[in-house]
């Protein structure tokens, strides 16, 4: 069975559960690892026929452990089979799933020496209650300038499952 690692960055957890449900999706085709980024340590390359890294924009950015990971292994993201998607809340609006019309993305790829073949962004979820004080008032701040969720008793996931399926047959797919 082909082999496939999966490593993210994530704030509250959507990033992983979008890669639970690849890792499902995969089940039978791949044998899916799931390393946390932020405490890899060194990667045997060679054993996996793919990676996918998911990582999640908290404030407007990516977390530094991303671009250090980056660093590290340009060269091997570069001769493997190396997939790669954002998760933001901005992607609530289908327009902004496209790398080309996501800043984020657009910033990743001016910051990062890796430019990914393979790549997308997925809407992430809004979960006001789990936040902290600070982290309630600054996401309801941003919301409310862009036009977004202002209630802080609500949870709402904007992930779209459709979006992510195609994203794993693609994925599946990639060489």
């Amino acid at each position: 069975m082909k082999k496939a690692l999966f490593l993210y960055s994530s704030t509250d957890g959507q990033t992983v559960k979008i890669l639970n449900y690849i890792k499902e999706r995969l089940s039978g085709q791949f044998e899916c690892e799931l390393v946390d980024l932020h405490s890899v340590g060194d990667i045997q390359w060679e054993s996996y026929d793919r990676v996918l890294i998911g990582a999640s924009i908290r404030y407007g950015h990516f977390h530094k452990a991303l671009y250090k990971f980056i660093d590290k292994y340009q060269t091997a993201l570069k001769n493997h089979s190396v997939a790669f998607f954002c998760v933001n809340l901005t992607a609530r609006n289908p327009e902004k799933r496209i790398p080309e019309n996501s800043t984020y993305m657009q910033k990743f790829a001016m910051k990062s020496p890796w430019q990914p073949k393979l790549q997308t962004v997925f809407a992430g979820a809004l979960r006001y209650p789990r936040y902290g004080v600070f982290d309630r008032f600054m996401i309801k701040l941003i919301m409310t300038m862009t036009k977004g969720e202002t209630d802080t008793t609500k949870e709402i996931e904007y992930t779209d499952w459709q979006q992510v399926a195609i994203f794993t047959d693609e994925f599946q797919r990639f060489n």
